[in-house]
């Protein structure tokens, strides 16, 4: 067992409370609790943080790029006054329909950060709320996968049992995964 060297985090639902309208602008934007000091306590150990996240809402033309980058801005601004760090964030702005190979469950945005950052996915651990996020998250290679049962959580522990899958491990939330994590040998 291992402490990741590298962790992806699913945003909404994960870091900040999901909606079902999507979060369109900062004034949305509420950090669940906890998850700032979680994604602090993985920088205190030099572990890498990256937001891996679907956006549909871009290409639905509910949100403009330029509010949805405004918006990661603040979140990263707000994560640093916590004593965080985020590395790096990557999103999938396609709508479903669009078929690309960027949006979870695909690997596109994990494997890009894995290429951008030089990361080791057999020390790396995808962290979501979805069903989606898991697969993602094994699809690319990443050694763990833990799913919060912050945001959609429940629905997709019921999703992944009908379906044979699992992650490697359930958490309440962000912080208990990082706990989880951190518990591990090294």
């Amino acid at each position: 067992m291992f402490i990741p060297r590298s962790v992806f985090l699913d945003r909404d639902g994960v870091i900040n409370v999901d909606s079902p309208d999507y979060i369109k602008s900062w004034s949305e934007f509420r950090f669940i609790p906890g998850s700032r000091k979680a994604i602090a306590r993985l920088t205190e150990k030099g572990i890498t943080v990256i937001v891996i996240s679907n956006q549909s809402a871009v290409n639905r033309g509910m949100v403009p790029l330029e509010t949805l980058e405004q918006m990661h801005d603040r979140m990263r601004r707000a994560v640093a006054d916590g004593g965080g760090r985020i590395a790096d964030i990557f999103f999938c702005p396609h709508r479903p329909d669009e078929d690309c190979g960027c949006r979870k469950p695909e690997p596109g945005l994990i494997l890009a950060a894995q290429r951008r950052h030089g990361l080791d996915l057999s020390r790396a651990a995808m962290v979501g709320d979805s069903a989606k996020d898991i697969r993602a998250g094994r699809t690319a290679g990443c050694a763990l996968t833990v799913l919060v049962r912050t945001g959609n959580g429940n629905s997709a522990i019921e999703e992944l049992e009908a379906a044979g899958e699992s992650p490697d491990h359930v958490a309440a939330d962000l912080d208990q995964a990082v706990s989880w994590f951190l518990d591990r040998k090294a």
